[in-house]
């Protein structure tokens, strides 16, 4: 008889173990970024492949994470993770005359607060568009992350006006 108590318990706790194991393994543990993946003309897109050779493995002191879907045009560090696109659209800000920009490290900018506290840059000046998102939750670095990626940004995209 204490066999059957003892089986019965098994069962039971297997029966109650059964539905938590399923739902750990449907929940996601993949908290990766993700990120529009740009389609710039051949030009550009060589442009961006030679910017993700030569890009650094830590921005603000953050590991690279690369956003979903994986793609050479685009590039992240972190959780919240940073993330740069390269190959975008000219922003149209770029034609405002009051727009914000900074200059680090010899790469100019276009500075773009966003609705969910986020900054978004652009490079100006540069023969292809690259843009990097620094998450709210990461603002407080200020401009480290560009910093980091300045020099890459040099090697890779010529200075110019992009087609």
């Amino acid at each position: 008889m204490n066999s059957l108590r003892h089986r019965r318990r098994s069962v039971i706790g297997l029966s109650v173990l059964a539905p938590l194991i399923t739902l750990a393994s449907c929940s996601s543990a993949d908290d990766s970024a993700s990120a529009a993946v740009p389609s710039p003309g051949a030009k550009v897109t060589g442009l961006c492949r030679n910017l993700d050779k030569v890009l650094p493995s830590k921005v603000d002191g953050q590991g690279r994470r690369d956003p979903e879907p994986a793609s050479a045009l685009t590039a992240g560090w972190g959780n919240p993770a940073i993330i740069l696109r390269c190959g975008v659209v000219r922003p149209a800000k770029m034609n405002d005359p009051e727009a914000d920009g900074v200059e680090v490290n010899g790469v100019g900018w276009l500075l773009q607060k966003q609705d969910d506290g986020s900054f978004r840059f652009t490079t100006t000046l540069r023969k292809a568009y690259a843009e990097v998102t620094i998450p709210k939750d990461r603002t407080g670095d200020g401009l480290a992350p560009l910093v980091d990626l300045a020099k890459s940004v040099k090697k890779a995209i010529p200075a110019g006006i992009a087609d």
